[in-house]
């Protein structure tokens, strides 16, 4: 039977089966298998058949008694919350750009055996000097981009603040994608213990969890929180705000995360504008124009399209909805031809006045700010080049042999 899923590195030792009625829709089924992965601990992977009529479900171990009844109400659960009531949203291709790789493999088997690319752990991988300089080449031509739009540089730090993530409701519509900073207790017994006792079992550290201090920041999923909490508070001038940095991102995604397709831990230069509506929309179309050409130089054969962020089951439906509705969020999805599918490299955002009101941003007049930012993720994008052009320098688009030498 044809399927849709994941499955993580983890070898499965049995499977479940769960009879879907009403069947998940057709355009869901991405975004309902995603968030199976958060069902239980125990899952080593999800499918949904393409007619939405069974899922799937993979375990670590032999099932224990009850497990099933436990697993068929979670999967109730998350299938009600993200279905019921809800529309397909027209997806509309504002670009579509076919420069006609030829490569068809999948290259992660290949970079890894030649350690161009190592995984450290789950979803956090080193890129060796191949991609490297292909991400290198490609943030400086970003950084022109930058530069041309007179955006000011910053730099920010990993942790963030959760009180900052709870006001902007990150901790109610993306709770599954949240990495917590702690360290262990200002307490010598406590550290002493650990000291003695905590050893590593299956990539994990065990220890009583008493000895962790409450945690008191979070590692950042993304660039452009940051500015919007350094101008809490703020009032802006005339021309409002362009700023750009880099830095790296963090976004748990379960046994998802097998590959540089979809990683715990990456890296991300975004293009961040903060002003009027007109503004801010304005400046968004100026970077995608800027951003083409750049896309055109590495051969990525992509298309931008409407999109939404992967809102969790609670507020899934209707946040879905709204960016939908109001084209919020344009994905730059390039082709990868050994999975007949795509990937998203990079987005084009606008979150309305949500920040500016929040935050207390302000215009001149005294209106709340509006907000929006392009970022582009690195792994994803030299995955996504690779996965077109081959891991043969000598076979590359020109313009990068010729940049990196």
């Amino acid at each position: 039977m044809a399927r849709h899923g994941l499955e993580g590195t983890v070898p499965a030792q049995s499977t479940l089966e769960f009879k879907q009625d009403p069947p998940v829709p057709s355009f869901l089924l991405k975004d309902v298998v995603a968030k199976l992965a958060y069902l239980d601990e125990r899952l080593a992977g999800a499918a949904i058949s393409n007619k939405g009529d069974l899922i799937t479900v993979s375990l670590r171990t032999e099932p224990e008694p009850g497990l099933r009844e436990i697993l068929a109400d979670r999967i109730r659960t998350v299938v009600e919350a993200m279905t019921k009531g809800a529309f397909e949203p027209p997806l509309r291709v504002i670009e579509e750009h076919d420069y006609g790789g030829t490569y068809a493999d999948d290259p992660m088997p290949e970079l890894m055996a030649r350690r161009e690319v190592v995984q450290e752990g789950p979803g956090y991988f080193v890129t060796g000097p191949l991609l490297s300089r292909v991400i290198e080449h490609f943030e400086r031509r970003l950084l022109g981009v930058a530069t041309t739009m007179n955006a000011s540089p910053y730099r920010f730090p990993a942790l963030i603040s959760p009180e900052y993530m709870e006001k902007v409701q990150y901790f109610k519509n993306f709770p599954h994608s949240l990495t917590f900073a702690t360290h262990l207790r200002e307490n010598l017994p406590d550290i002493q213990r650990f000291s003695c006792d905590a050893v590593t079992t299956d990539g994990r550290v065990t220890i009583d969890n008493s000895v962790y201090a409450p945690a008191s920041a979070l590692l950042a999923p993304t660039i452009c929180h940051h500015l919007y909490l350094t101008l809490n508070g703020s009032r802006l001038g005339r021309n409002g705000v362009v700023a750009t940095a880099s830095g790296h991102c963090f976004r748990y995604e379960s046994y998802n995360m097998v590959s540089l397709e979809r990683v715990w831990n990456f890296t991300m230069r975004e293009i961040i504008f903060v002003g009027s509506e007109p503004h801010v929309r304005t400046k968004l179309d100026e970077a995608r124009k800027h951003i083409h050409p750049i896309l055109a130089e590495f051969e990525i054969t992509h298309r931008i399209m409407t999109a939404n962020d992967p809102f969790f089951i609670g507020t899934f439906r209707d946040q879905a909805a709204y960016q939908a509705a109001f084209e919020l969020k344009y994905e730059i999805r390039a082709k990868l031809p050994h999975k007949g599918d795509t990937v998203a490299i990079g987005s084009y955002n606008r979150h309305g006045d949500f920040f500016g009101r929040t935050l207390d941003i302000r215009l001149e007049d005294g209106s709340p700010a509006h907000t929006g930012c392009i970022g582009i993720g690195f792994e994803r994008l030299a995955y996504a080049f690779v996965a077109q052009h081959g891991i043969d320098p000598t076979k590359w688009p020109p313009k990068v042999r010729e940049a990196i030498g």
